[in-house]
């Protein structure tokens, strides 16, 4: 049986193009017939990347059937997975967050998760001296996911590592890491064709924070107008989405990677007090400036309480 490879739902280049590369990998260096998949459509950036790279979008799937072999890249958190994924038979984990729980297996399993800023990096490192003789379009994939995942190194998860494998890759396909990240985050900020309720699902995570239920979704961009123009309907269209989705709330940081800083909307007094508790502002509109902070992983999950 085929064995699937994807990451989270609301895929960003990271999830897409690392279920791709490991995937690939599989098939390729371990006689593994893999296929990656996808559990949402890719955010803007990651369809530039598939298109840069020449890789056809992978399908995109609901669910999985119940003993399904599956390889999860870039999460181990069951909300962000398929309904059914404790009935399949998951075979690996590769990842760079934070160990949730939850997950069932049926046999003993690799289990990779390191701290660092991408899971390409992560494979990278699994791969070993196998890297040597990847094609050109799957190290090109493996370095957009590091270039995504850093901001192109600004952001503070980035190690030493990371922009180490980054520049070697890079190094090695005879590419600019500058002018493809300006690609790549130019992809990213165009997000006219999206409605509002799209926006606030394109990078989305549920947590549950002194016993409210959130979807903290981030949006990088280089225009960061652009979407904080929309703000009156994004915070009208966020009681909606968080009925349809459970969720108490939802939480909207727009970082703004040039200048590298995050505006929070803030559209109640739930977020005025969650602002004003996490981050030690004074919020006094319905946005507040988060100088630095740029990511959600490393500076805002571990900082939001009431």
């Amino acid at each position: 049986m085929t064995t699937l490879v994807f990451g989270h739902k609301s895929p960003d280049t990271d999830a897409t193009m690392s279920a791709i590369v490991w995937a690939w990998y599989l098939k390729n260096h371990q006689g593994v017939d893999a296929e990656p998949r996808l559990l949402g459509t890719p955010n803007t950036e990651a369809a530039f990347v598939l298109k840069h790279w020449g890789f056809a979008q992978p399908a995109i799937i609901a669910d999985v059937d119940a003993g399904q072999p599956v390889v999860i890249v870039d999460t181990n958190n069951p909300a962000e997975l398929p309904p059914a994924i404790n009935d399949a038979d998951i075979r690996a984990i590769i990842d760079h967050h934070m160990l949730v729980g939850g997950l069932k297996t049926k046999a003993p399993i690799n289990v990779v998760i390191r701290p660092l800023a991408c899971t390409a990096t992560v494979m990278h490192d699994i791969m070993g001296a196998d890297v040597a003789a990847l094609p050109r379009e799957i190290k090109g994939a493996m370095l957009s996911c590091i270039i995504s995942d850093t901001l192109a190194f600004r952001s503070p998860t980035t190690t030493p590592h990371d922009k180490t494998v980054a520049e070697k890759l890079a190094a090695d396909i005879g590419v600019a890491i500058p002018e493809l990240a300006d690609a790549m985050f130019a992809a990213k900020s165009d997000v006219s064709a999206f409605s509002d309720a799209a926006l606030l699902r394109m990078d989305s995570k549920e947590y549950n924070v002194a016993g409210k239920e959130l979807r903290v979704s981030v949006l990088e961009t280089t225009a960061p107008k652009v979407v904080l123009d929309r703000k009156a309907s994004l915070m009208q269209s966020m009681i909606g989405v968080a009925k349809e989705d459970g969720a108490d709330q939802v939480l909207l940081f727009v970082v703004d990677i040039i200048r590298e800083e995050a505006t929070l909307l803030v559209p109640n007094d739930l977020v005025k007090q969650m602002a004003e508790a996490s981050f030690g502002v004074k919020v006094t509109g319905d946005t507040v400036v988060l100088p630095g902070i740029m990511s959600r992983k490393k500076q805002i999950i571990p900082a939001l309480k009431l």
